[in-house]
């Protein structure tokens, strides 16, 4: 006993992984570098962020799933790839539902509606009002086919009747970019990635597709409360381990990750970066992964998405 006592408190210290299926500097590499930090003081061991891009976040699941099911290797997924790929690509090399255990969600990212600050529609009532009269349907641009920002101007479309020119991009930054400069009238997306166009003056925000306002945007009121219902896109993060992952080593986590979540520096630092930090029960996070990965699915069979 007295020689296996130094590896044990050794093998507690080594390092644990959250991959990221995405680059670094990104939304939900930002939101992972936030958590990782205090969440290795809660469990008593270094935690490292492990960026694996490419494939559409094939990767990095892919990563995860490879590693051993004992808690020292972590994905952090958008809803993107936990609930929107199953249903976007005919070929996926996982199912989240099946294997994959949820650990805690993390945050929340609910989308907003933002259009040209020179178009004169100041509400999100007003500027569908304005597209039904418009012989050609008002240009709305996404950060790329099957993404939350498309599937929630489907939403838009489904709810209003209202037709849209969908343009996606290759990413949100040329998205906006063209909305400030007028070549597209709008575009759905996380409220972090366009609060400092908005707070310049640029681009305005005319409706919350959530079921309730946006503490950074406390004067932009939801599409419900403007009459629009089922616009509710919200681009949660959350954190998953491989389905095989013992019940205790799941407890753990989850009770570190809530803790992390209640530390208030980590909780300012989320809020500044835009996100609404949420941790959750593992149950909790399996109600939302099988109600969006339904959800979305059926708006991407009804309108027949294919990824580009």
């Amino acid at each position: 006993m007295l020689m296996t006592t130094p590896v044990l408190a050794q093998k507690s210290q080594a390092p644990a992984r959250i991959v990221v299926s995405f680059s670094a500097g990104g939304p939900v590499d930002m939101v992972a570098r936030i958590v990782a930090e205090q969440l290795g003081k809660e469990l008593n061991r270094p935690v490292i962020v492990d960026n694996k891009p490419g494939a559409s976040g094939f990767l990095g699941a892919q990563d995860v799933l490879r590693s051993p099911a004992d808690g020292s290797t972590i994905w952090i997924s958008s809803v993107g790839t936990a609930a929107i790929n199953p249903s976007l690509f005919e070929t996926i090399p996982y199912n989240t539902q099946r294997d994959f255990r949820p650990v805690s969600l993390i945050a929340n990212n609910v989308e907003v509606f933002v259009v040209n600050a020179n178009l004169p529609a100041r509400n999100a009532a007003e500027f569908v009002e304005q597209s039904r009269k418009e012989r050609t349907p008002p240009a709305i641009a996404s950060s790329g086919v099957g993404g939350i920002p498309h599937l929630a101007m489907l939403q838009l479309k489904q709810s209003t009747g209202v037709d849209f020119l969908h343009v996606p991009y290759r990413g949100m930054a040329q998205a906006i970019t063209d909305v400030v400069g007028g070549q597209v009238s709008g575009v759905f997306a996380d409220v972090a990635a366009v609060l400092p166009q908005i707070e310049a003056g640029r681009l305005r925000a005319v409706g919350i597709a959530a079921a309730q306002r946006h503490p950074a945007l406390p004067d932009v009121p939801t599409f419900e409360e403007q009459g629009i219902a089922a616009v509710d896109s919200n681009n949660w993060y959350g954190l998953f381990v491989p389905a095989q992952t013992p019940d205790n080593v799941v407890a753990r986590l989850n009770a570190a990750v809530r803790k992390t979540m209640e530390n208030d520096a980590v909780k300012d630092r989320l809020v500044r970066a835009g996100t609404q930090p949420q941790a959750s029960t593992e149950v909790e996070l399996k109600r939302m992964l099988d109600a969006d990965t339904e959800k979305w699915g059926a708006l991407i069979k009804a309108n027949n998405i294919k990824p580009e």
